[in-house]
């Protein structure tokens, strides 16, 4: 496993990180159950995984915290989130703090390292910043989380306004944010700013469904071309990124799409989520694998540079 510091917090976080959320939920979004998804905790922590992103709305709280039992805690790195409640019309201090207290509850510890405020709109960060944050700021006096964060709802903020704006004002620890083949904002909305001001990141939808269901792919590439945002040769293949696999270059589309996220300027962690343990450890391998060749990269910010909310589907809602 490779290591880098999550920005100014200090931590030495594994390149590759567990998220326990997204489709694939450890498996439990295909009713795998609790022991195959402590199993794949276990198995990327063996691996070398030493950072685990989890959320209240995810549901695998519970499972994590079984999967560290017996683990020291100075060997990981846990991460979860705060949500807005559904159906709620805005943040609530009242209601973040009371998640964070059922988060460490359902976690089994008496601290995480980072504590995020999930899934923050545009319209709702300025309130985010100038209540929420100072009132969980007093939380992290008590010793219930180490470093503050915040989290982009990626589907919704397709210029990346909240976490741009973030990575400026001096009060976030962490950012997590979208950033892959077909979406590369973040390099010119986000990046020179927590470069400057030493903001850790948090990787999310390297692959998602877009690299991972050929299908998928190939239709979102004929859209593109029908409304002139692609070449449309793109749109006659069955395999438009073909251009990345080849001798020296990927092993695949979804090995191409785990190496550009990782060696991007400006990305640390790069998370990833699944319901295997073999797909862990294929993803894993990606993550680990050189960056790729400078002609590749170039292509494809020619190609995908300007475009703007591709391939950013959020999960299905969860039952």
């Amino acid at each position: 496993m490779e290591f880098t510091t999550l920005g100014r917090t200090g931590l030495r976080v594994s390149v590759a990180g567990l998220g326990c959320g997204g489709f694939s939920r450890l498996g439990l979004t295909a009713g795998l159950g609790e022991s195959h998804a402590i199993g794949i905790i276990r198995a990327a922590l063996d691996a070398g995984v030493n950072i685990i992103d989890t959320a209240s709305v995810y549901g695998t709280e519970d499972v994590v915290g079984k999967a560290l039992q017996g683990i020291s805690r100075d060997k990981v790195i846990v991460c979860t989130k705060a949500s807005k409640p559904a159906g709620d019309k805005s943040f609530s201090v009242d209601a973040i703090v009371q998640s964070l207290e059922e988060s460490l509850k359902r976690l089994g510890l008496d601290y995480v390292d980072v504590f995020q405020l999930h899934a923050v709109p545009p319209a709702a960060y300025p309130f985010v910043r100038d209540e929420i944050a100072p009132a969980l700021l007093r939380e992290r006096e008590k010793g219930k989380f180490r470093f503050l964060g915040i989290t982009e709802t990626a589907p919704n903020d397709h210029e990346q306004l909240t976490v741009g704006q973030a990575a400026q004002d001096g009060i976030w620890d962490t950012a997590m944010l979208a950033f892959h083949l077909m979406d590369q904002v973040a390099r010119t909305a986000v990046f020179p700013h927590s470069l400057a001001n030493n903001i850790g990141t948090l990787m999310m939808f390297a692959v998602r469904s877009i690299f991972a269901r050929p299908q998928q792919l190939s239709d979102t590439m004929k859209d593109l071309a029908a409304a002139g945002l692609v070449p449309p040769e793109l749109a006659t293949r069955d395999n438009p990124l073909d251009f990345l696999i080849h001798d020296g270059g990927a092993d695949s589309v979804t090995d191409a799409a785990y190496r550009y996220v990782r060696h991007e300027p400006g990305a640390n962690v790069v998370l990833f989520g699944t319901g295997s343990i073999d797909h862990l450890r294929t993803n894993i391998a990606s993550i680990l694998k050189p960056p790729l060749p400078a002609d590749d990269l170039a292509k494809l910010r020619t190609l995908f540079g300007h475009l703007r909310g591709v391939g950013l589907e959020a999960p299905p809602p969860r039952g």
